[in-house]
Order: structure tokens, then C-alpha cells, then sequence
């Protein structure tokens, strides 16, 4: 981010005695990452946010690994993924390596009956498909078609949909989630060039209060494993926060691309960044007007990083038959570029419709036995002349 926010009602200083109103004192929590040197907030609570009543089962979330040394061009077709009606029984897996995981979910009704907490990962989800508010012990953030929602870890959270067909592009990272760093000043602002800024940012609005006590079952991922644990308090009973670490949103369709009398590298269509991987949003824009011009991307050779594209929206200039929901993987080790007859195709071309988004890693990407069930199997021979 980073940018100072705060909701409800926090004491006049940190670390001091904040009475309620009825008598007693709110609990201060800080929710903090990397250690006590990252981005951090100081919560309230209403009761102790620490009482824990019961431990229930633990189930293995851990993917299994299909292919984990990967030289082949790859095309999954996302949507083959079938929905299912539990938020977190719907997200697959489909490539992961120590750094994150990426996968797809289609989830048809809101998480209502347990609460969800990652404890390993900072999740980030595209809403492809869908509407509705996703609900923390923080606020609140309505999304709809073509939102990022960025989730810190440890953050307790439930989703609620207005629709039923939905579909999401999703990615755990275990290294923090930021805006790219050469956006931003020494203080933390975006600059002037940034494609995007702080207006654009959506902040937890509404904050849920809820004083109350009782079975709240909370799920919690940590470790590939997911613990189902019974906390004695509402998780959401939080009276007021501030700080630096929350939940917030932005939307692709307030990315302004960055364009040029050339074509321009993808990193100037960067969005998120990691230290491990970034996360890029292809957006509608004008193409090169140099006179020579070519729209469509040069070959470029992957050596460092494995590329994975999901495509969103519009026309995928550079690529022959690609739809909705469709995920390419361009592995390190060999070159990648338009598809026959895309160059040829984009010369006199003055815009581009397409949607997509592209998440580079700096290392190796396995696939999982769910990624091979929607693998085409025939994408690394679409470069060959026919």
C-alpha cells in the first residue's frame, strides 16, 4: 500500500486503557506483519480475541503435485472447473511452488456458516464473474466484476454473493502483497506516473460490531492444513481500528495503461508486486502509433520466470483461439510470442479490447492433478506453421 485508514472508535493514544462505555475495558490487539517491523493496526475488541474452546478435526489441503518439472506451454481451460456451493470446497489448485499458489474457485452461495482465516498467505482473488461484499472482523467491501481483493494474512473473514454464478482467479502468496514499488515515493504515495492511485483504492467501509459470546467456528488454514477451531467470542466484535495492514480493493477497469509510439514491456501494466512474483492487469488501451509499429508483442524468452496468463475479457490479439476463463502457463527455459499470423493481424490495429490478468513467478511452477484435468494437452505444438 501503504495508507493510513481507520473505522469506529479507538482510544486517544496506543497502549492505554480504553473503557467502555457500560464499564470494563476493550481488548487492544495489534495485527501485524514481520514481526513487529511490517505493516501493522490496533484493533479493539469487545473480549478477548484469544479465547479458544475447542480444536476439532484438521483436514490436509496440501495439492497434489501432478507434473513438478514443467518445460511444456500450457492451456487450462478454467471454466471446466465445476462449481461447487462451499466457498472454500470450490477453490482449486491448479499451480503452486514455495512462493505461492494459483488456482480457480466457482463458489454458488455466500460463507455463512464458519468463519475463514489464512494464516500462511496473503490471498489475493479476481472477481471474474459475480457480486457481493466481502465481510472482515475490519469492514466491509462491496466488489463486483473485475475487482482485486487484496486479504492479509491472519485476516478473519466471510464472503457473501448476490449471484450464484460466480468465478474467481485467485492467488495465496507467502510473501506480502504490494503496489509496485517504483509507483511510489519515500513516503509511501503514489507518484505522478503511476497507472493508478489512492482514489482508486476501495477501503473496509461499515465495520461489523458484534458484542457477543458463544460457538463461533473458525477455519484455519495453516500449513496446507485446515484446522476448525471454536473461538468463545465473535470474531467480528471489533469497536474500532487503526493503522496499515486491512483489506482493501481495486478494480482493473481504474487501471490506466501506460502506452508508447513502440510496444511497451508488461511491466508497465504492473499492478501488484512480491518479492517472489508480480501480478499484471492488460487493460484496453491504444496501441503503438509509431508508423512502423507492430501492437503485437515480440517473442521473448522466459528465463528467469514462469508466466501464467488468465485471460478475462475481449480480444487476446496475440494468441488464436483463447476465450473467458482460459489460463495460459509459458514456462522458463523457452521463448513465447504471438501466434502465427497474430503479428501479421495487429499491424494497422489501433486498440485492444482484451482483459486479462498475469501473474510472472521468479521461480518454477508445478502443476497440480486438478491443472492436468483441464490441460488441453496439444498448446505447446500452436506455435508450429500450418
Amino acid at each position: 500500500m501503504p495508507i493510513y485508514h481507520r473505522l469506529g472508535d479507538i482510544p486517544s493514544k496506543r497502549h492505554i486503557q480504553f473503557e467502555k462505555p457500560t464499564g470494563g475495558l476493550f481488548y487492544e490487539e495489534l495485527f501485524g506483519t514481520i514481526g513487529f517491523d511490517g505493516m501493522s493496526s490496533l484493533l479493539y475488541h469487545h473480549h478477548r480475541p484469544t479465547q479458544v474452546k475447542e480444536i476439532l478435526e484438521s483436514i490436509s489441503t496440501a495439492p497434489k503435485i501432478a507434473v513438478d518439472k514443467n518445460i511444456a506451454s500450457r492451456k487450462l481451460i478454467g471454466f471446466n472447473v465445476a462449481p461447487a456451493q462451499d466457498f472454500l470446497d470450490s477453490r482449486v489448485t491448479l499451480m503452486v511452488n514455495n512462493d505461492l499458489h494459483i488456482g480457480v474457485a466457482a463458489p454458488q452461495q455466500s460463507l455463512r456458516t464458519y468463519y475463514y482465516k489464512n494464516a500462511d498467505a496473503d490471498e489475493l482473488l479476481f472477481i471474474h464473474k459475480g457480486k457481493g461484499t466481502l465481510r472482515t472482523m475490519m469492514g466491509n467491501i462491496p466488489f463486483e466484476y473485475g475487482d482485486y481483493l487484496v486479504i492479509p494474512r491472519g485476516m478473519i473473514y466471510q464472503i457473501d454473493f448476490d449471484t450464484a454464478d460466480n468465478r474467481l482467479f485467485f492467488v495465496e502468496s507467502f510473501h506480502p502483497i504490494y503496489t509496485p514499488k517504483r509507483y511510489r515515493n519515500h513516503f509511501g504515495q503514489m507518484m505522478e506516473h503511476s497507472p493508478f492511485c489512492e482514489r482508486d483504492y476501495k477501503l473496509p467501509q461499515q465495520l461489523e460490531t458484534h458484542n457477543e459470546t458463544g460457538d463461533f467456528l473458525i477455519k484455519i488454514k495453516k500449513q496446507q492444513t485446515l484446522h476448525s477451531v471454536v473461538y468463545a467470542a465473535h470474531p467480528f466484535d471489533v469497536t474500532g481500528w487503526d493503522g496499515y495492514n486491512y483489506p482493501w480493493g481495486f478494480s482493473i477497469h481504474n487501471f490506466e495503461p501506460i502506452t508508447g509510439r513502440i510496444h511497451q514491456p508488461p511491466p508497465v501494466h504492473q499492478t501488484f508486486h512480491t518479492d517472489a512474483f508480480v501480478v499484471c492487469s492488460f487493460c484496453p488501451r491504444l496501441y503503438d502509433y509509431h508508423p512502423k509499429g507492430i501492437p503485437a508483442p515480440y517473442n521473448h524468452s522466459n528465463i528467469d520466470s514462469d508466466e501464467v496468463l488468465y485471460y478475462v475479457d475481449g480480444d487476446f490479439m496475440s494468441r488464436n483461439d483463447i476465450a473467458q476463463g482460459h489460463i495460459s502457463l509459458h514456462p522458463g527455459g523457452i521463448p513465447h510470442g504471438p501466434h502465427p499470423g497474430a503479428m501479421e493481424r495487429s499491424i494497422g490495429k489501433t486498440e485492444t479490447h482484451e482483459l486479462a490478468v498475469m501473474v510472472d513467478t521468479f521461480r518454477p511452477l508445478m502443476l497440480t492433478e486438478a491443472a492436468m484435468k483441464i490441460d488441453d494437452g496439444k498448446y505447446y505444438q500452436s506455435w508450429l506453421e500450418k
